[in-house]
């Protein structure tokens, strides 16, 4: 591993600084983070962060990775990690267009015509339009190929029956990825399509779901009759899995660190709160959960260290990545399960950062876990991509999707 910059890198990484500092509020502390002007709920949280990309993108500092043609920079792996680095040091607002600049912009620049590439790509660039992706069902979250929205088609429109759900920022979405079920006699990795829509089209049906954290950033969403034009079909007909795996690939780059408290947070709780008369981080069953900890956070920032130095010098980091988000998910469920017993009955009644942090890290834990893969589709990974393990037997495969048992008559 290389833990220095080479000098383009050097000179790249000032170049970002200076423009952030010049343009945004640097953080005092690392979980501080951008509150949205005027009152919850009233968008104004979605209008700052428009208002920023399209900062980003008058500066040239949007997308980076993607052509000039589309908005981006022609920027390279390595430039795209320096660039996120620096702008974790600022109060920045975010959270609306990581999906359809990480996956939906990547799917439509390999699979849609140059007129949709030049109609869709700046816009969403820019921030003017919001998309999101529409893969898990009720039946099919972790196995994608699984998946029972059905499609047909009628000379050049097809039409869309079915249910999506845990589909993030649909009810703020303008357009929308979604993969379908196109041939059930076909095996279901065989038999799916893959197409973009607009997401006010007619029998498009979205439900937030209420979550544990007190938000509904996840809905429903239901198709009943929807027509969409065989011209936004992303691939071949049956070919929506290859299409997907593209979608999934980009997917795993752009899920890294479970966000939360970490070690610096639950280091600083124990050396505050009292145990039995002293301070918390003097008990020897303390430290021992510390120092776990700590080599966790370590080996994490190493393995980091080592795909950003494959980038650097110009390969392309293995399926070992898979660690990242597997290790930092379990590591934040404990930290924030650990924190709340050290704060005992405090942490529910004390109205303070740190509860509220903790509160919020212990709620949100679990849901880190599944999404962007669960943590047992990333074990299958690493075991078998990683470590050469043989692959889980699979009953259904080459089996057509409509004979594949399913526990259920309909």
């Amino acid at each position: 591993m290389d833990f220095n910059d080479t000098k383009d890198e050097a000179q790249f990484r000032e170049e970002v600084n200076t423009w952030l500092s010049e343009n945004a509020e640097k953080k005092q502390h690392a979980r501080d983070i951008y509150k949205a002007s005027g009152v919850p709920g009233d968008g104004s949280a979605l209008e700052d962060a428009k208002k920023w990309q399209e900062k980003l993108y008058e500066a040239g500092w949007a997308c980076l990775h993607w052509p000039k043609d589309y908005g981006g920079r022609d920027a390279s792996p390595m430039e795209r990690v320096i660039w996120s680095q620096e702008m974790s040091k600022y109060k920045v607002p975010g959270g609306y267009f990581e999906i359809g600049q990480g996956m939906a912009g990547p799917v439509l620049m390999t699979y849609a015509t140059e007129e949709q590439k030049q109609r869709y790509l700046p816009p969403m660039a820019k921030g003017e339009e919001v998309w999101c992706q529409l893969f898990s069902e009720p039946g099919a979250g972790s196995d994608l190929a699984g998946i029972k929205t059905k499609a047909e088609l009628d000379g050049d429109t097809w039409t869309i029956n079915g249910q999506k759900v845990w589909t993030s920022g649909a009810q703020f979405s303008d357009y929308g990825i979604l993969v379908t079920r196109s041939d059930f006699s076909a095996p279901k990795h065989k038999g799916l399509t893959y197409f973009f829509l607009d997401m006010k089209s007619p029998g498009v049906e979205i439900r937030p779901i209420k979550q544990i954290t007190g938000g509904s950033g996840f809905n429903e969403v239901y198709f009943t009759d929807v027509k969409i034009p065989d011209s936004q079909r992303l691939g071949e007909v049956g070919d929506g899995w290859k299409v997907s795996l593209t979608t999934l690939m980009n997917e795993r780059l752009a899920v890294g660190d479970a966000s939360g408290v970490d070690f610096q947070e639950i280091f600083d709780l124990a050396k505050e709160q009292d145990f039995n008369g002293d301070q918390a981080i003097k008990n020897g069953s303390v430290r021992e959960k510390l120092a776990d900890w700590y080599c966790e956070q370590s080996g994490l920032k190493y393995t980091k260290m080592r795909n950003i130095s494959a980038l650097s010098q110009g390969s392309t980091p293995g399926p070992e990545a898979s660690i990242t988000k597997i290790v930092s998910a379990n590591k934040l469920q404990d930290i924030a399960n650990f924190g709340m017993d050290l704060m005992d009955s405090g942490s529910i009644v004390r109205d303070d950062d740190t509860s509220a942090l903790f509160q919020g890290s212990l709620l949100g834990a679990p849901l880190i876990r599944i999404a962007g893969g669960t943590d047992e589709v990333l074990k299958n990974i690493i075991a078998e991509q990683v470590l050469g393990m043989p692959q889980d037997v699979r009953v259904d495969k080459n089996v057509p999707f409509n004979e594949i048992p399913t526990g259920s008559k309909n």
